[in-house]
């Protein structure tokens, strides 16, 4: 019998506006930790007013720090079954991630050119929307706060074969994007989820030793 292929997790960036995929981004190998951090929002701040001390104004401000490495050795297969053609180096891995932090030159010439004519931008260029893929229980819109990436042999033309990537995200939520935003309905999915998982634990008080005075 065959064993299955553990699951790959990384990243699928999206068009924010339609939700089209634009890209997936998997990671080489799966981190072996994951650090994640749960700030609440509990409106309390420095104030010390007794009144918010259990109130929450909002989802809590959740972050994850990753390491990710990448090899040339050991590049994953894409859906063709063939390794993706990037020249024998991790120069196309590396820049399918740094796109997403970076307007596109075309959205640079265009707001040049609009400079030049003496039209006003109105808001900032939208960059695609990058979902964090941890399993099918965790899928999450992300904004890709770090990005940090330690370049660790070369080939003979210099080009990197060997890296480390060590990303700092944090996941968007309704607070953000509002509700009707593709972020903010992979969000609420992602909190629906996690309800339903935290409901199967269903110890009674006698567990910890509470006794209901």
């Amino acid at each position: 019998m065959t064993t299955p292929a553990p699951q790959r997790g990384g990243f699928v960036f999206l068009d924010p506006e339609q939700g089209r995929v634009l890209r997936v981004v998997p990671f080489q190998y799966n981190p072996d930790s994951i650090t994640r951090s749960l700030q609440p929002q509990d409106g309390r701040g420095d104030t010390g007013d007794r009144l918010e001390a259990l109130r929450l104004h909002g989802p809590p401000l959740e972050t994850f720090q990753i390491d990710a490495e990448f090899d040339v050795v050991d590049q994953p297969t894409s859906a063709a079954g063939a390794a993706p053609a990037a020249g024998g180096d991790l120069y196309g891995a590396l820049s399918a991630l740094e796109t997403a932090v970076c307007p596109t030159s075309a959205q640079l010439t265009q707001q040049n050119d609009m400079a030049s004519r003496g039209i006003l931008q109105i808001a900032p260029v939208e960059a695609p929307l990058p979902v964090l893929v941890l399993g099918r229980r965790r899928v999450l819109p992300v904004r890709i706060m770090d990005f940090t990436v330690t370049e660790e042999a070369y080939d003979g033309e210099l080009n990197p074969v060997r890296a480390r990537v060590a990303l700092s995200v944090r996941v968007l939520t309704v607070d953000d994007v509002g509700f009707t935003h593709k972020a903010g309905g992979l969000y609420l999915r992602h909190q629906q989820s996690r309800e339903r998982f935290a409901a199967l634990v269903a110890y009674g008080p006698g567990a910890v030793g509470y006794t209901e005075t």
